[in-house]
């Protein structure tokens, strides 16, 4: 009788998943792919570089449409350093044609 409760509960938890899943899918919030796809005009959001400067303390340049932002990343948090705006064709190009 323990086994029968434990495995539907485990069926309710499973239920429960399966439909907050489908109403995210329903929503456009999830896909196969992952959560929050990437949007048909393109990533708005780019990783261009990262540098460790020790094992717990590293600088990021992320560009975010069109501005690139420096920041400092440690154990602490993260620390914005810089922002700067970016050329329109600086910031669609490829990282190869850099």
């Amino acid at each position: 009788m323990e086994l029968l409760r434990q495995l539907a509960a485990v069926g309710l938890v499973f239920g429960l998943l399966a439909a907050a899943l489908w109403v995210l899918r329903r929503r456009g919030l999830a896909s196969r792919g992952g959560i929050l796809r990437p949007r048909k005009g393109g990533a708005r959001l780019e990783s261009l570089e990262r540098l460790a400067l020790s094992p717990q303390h590293t600088l990021h340049l992320v560009r975010v449409q069109d501005r690139a932002l420096l920041i400092g990343a440690h154990s602490g948090g993260c620390t914005l350093l810089e922002s700067l705006a970016l050329p329109v064709a600086a910031g669609r190009a490829s990282p190869e044609a850099r």
